[in-house]
């Protein structure tokens, strides 16, 4: 049996209950789809966890029962899902305080971690969007910009991603969103049942309307960009640009030459900047060893990183991390 997709949706007081609902609804129903159309297909479990493992009321009046406590051993998981909340979502983060180091444990470990609305406060708060894009509700813009001057707030996009962090700015948004992560788990053939059942137009793009990322690319080559969001997926594991050559159906020149006049640089240049930018982000955010940022990065060899870093940065690991970490801590006591 395939190993299952493991999502994980954070419940905290006073949250919107459609969106805490609706990504449950729109992965079941692509779990589903999936595994009637082949039985190998792997299954998902979503798992709902609060603060103290008791019942959570929702902005609406009624309450949801979380399976789990932010205590208990869940696991590593393949998706983190962050709810928005109706109005003013500083007291609620300031007395939900001990979820930021679970998320960071989590991003560090390399879940997916989307949030919507006020939602993303807390990526924000936990200074994971800190240098990177992110946006959030409307109504909440000006707030968001002056609590967190550090994050590129990007009012003019719905979606926006930097690494694994995504960020929907409207429920519209974030079934957009989901209906994306559907297309990445299971391909375009469950995307389209998902969006027959959830939307009122099928569209032939997976990719989200308004959509902000600041490493991506755009071209029309489609498979290519499948190629891209395949790698982005797994840069942390064993690649041969051969076999993801055929894996896409193509000879590996061929690959190489769409890929090249797509994105003006070769796959495997592509592959090692998206290494290089998840060593980056580790070192700047979490106390993991150089050697176990490698194994997390697709390297199995820490010289190698090292000289590799080296070269690109001109900086090796441990004095890139030593630098930003204190221009990081001057910044927050000036």
């Amino acid at each position: 049996m395939a190993q299952p997709y493991r999502v994980a949706v954070l419940l905290s007081e006073n949250l919107l209950a459609s969106s805490v609902t609706l990504p449950i609804e729109i992965l079941n129903t692509a779990a589903g789809s999936a595994r009637a159309n082949r039985r190998d297909a792997p299954p998902i479990e979503i798992q709902s966890v609060s603060l103290s493992g008791e019942p959570v009321a929702t902005s609406s009046g009624f309450s949801l029962s979380p399976t789990a406590s932010i205590d208990a051993d869940i696991g590593p998981c393949d998706l983190i899902h962050i709810p928005g909340f109706w109005r003013n979502p500083r007291p609620i983060i300031r007395r939900h305080s001990e979820f930021l180091p679970w998320l960071i444990k989590h991003h560090e470990q390399g879940a997916i971690i989307s949030a919507v609305g006020t939602g993303c406060c807390y990526l924000a708060e936990a200074g994971l969007l800190d240098g990177k894009p992110a946006t959030t509700h409307w109504h909440y813009f000006d707030q968001f910009q002056r609590d967190y001057p550090k994050v590129e707030l990007t009012r003019q996009y719905f979606i926006t991603r930097a690494d694994n962090l995504y960020c929907a700015a409207s429920i519209n948004a974030l079934a957009e969103l989901m209906v994306n992560i559907v297309f990445r788990w299971y391909g375009r053939a469950v995307a389209n049942i998902v969006q027959r059942n959830f939307f009122h137009e099928i569209r032939n793009s997976f990719e989200p309307t308004k959509y902000y990322s600041g490493e991506a690319s755009q071209h029309p080559d489609e498979q290519i960009v499948q190629a891209q969001i395949w790698m982005q997926d797994n840069f942390h594991k064993t690649i041969h640009i051969a076999a993801l050559a055929e894996q896409f159906e193509m000879s590996l020149r061929t690959f190489n030459r769409r890929f090249k006049n797509a994105l003006d640089q070769s796959p495997l240049n592509y592959l090692q900047q998206l290494r290089l930018n998840a060593v980056k982000d580790l070192l700047q955010h979490s106390n993991l060893s150089i050697a176990e940022i490698a194994n997390r990065s697709g390297y199995q060899d820490v010289s190698f990183l090292t000289q590799l870093f080296k070269r690109h940065f001109n900086v090796p690991p441990g004095r890139y991390r030593d630098t930003v970490r204190a221009k990081l801590f001057r910044a927050t006591n000036e």
